[in-house]
């Protein structure tokens, strides 16, 4: 049986998601299978219009300048660029809450292309059961 990470995703800052992307890629090399479970405000910025502009960060915001021009001196790909890369390379799935998506009154077709679905919160817990590791970002 191949080894499984669900991470419950809430945030929508690009710090958090950045590092949540990282441990997504090291998985996805590492042969895990990946389940990521996007809540509300991860859910808002997996969104089309959303993505790209998002310059959120959850905590020291008078440092984003200094992390900003940080990622871009050691060229780091962005989280959705990581997250593109790790589905790529591996078995990685990424869900979004049924929830959140009617409390964003979005569809599928709202959210970037490497989303795969919209599940309850019943169905991601079955996923998350059978999980090697389990974490909440």
């Amino acid at each position: 049986m191949a080894k499984r990470m669900s991470i419950v995703v809430f945030t929508g800052s690009v710090d958090r998601l950045t590092g949540m992307a990282i441990l997504v890629s090291a998985a996805a090399a590492s042969e895990y299978e990946v389940h990521l479970f996007l809540q509300l405000w991860a859910t808002y910025a997996f969104k089309k219009d959303v993505v790209e502009k998002n310059m959120n960060f959850s905590e020291f915001e008078e440092l984003k300048p200094t992390v900003h021009e940080g990622l871009i001196r050691i060229k780091a790909p962005t989280w959705f660029d990581l997250l593109k890369q790790a589905k790529e390379l591996g078995n990685v799935k990424i869900h979004v809450c049924s929830t959140a998506a009617q409390i964003w009154n979005v569809k599928k077709e709202d959210l970037i292309d490497i989303v795969d679905d919209i599940i309850g919160a019943a169905e991601f817990i079955d996923y998350a059961a059978d999980s090697d590791i389990t974490l909440f970002v």
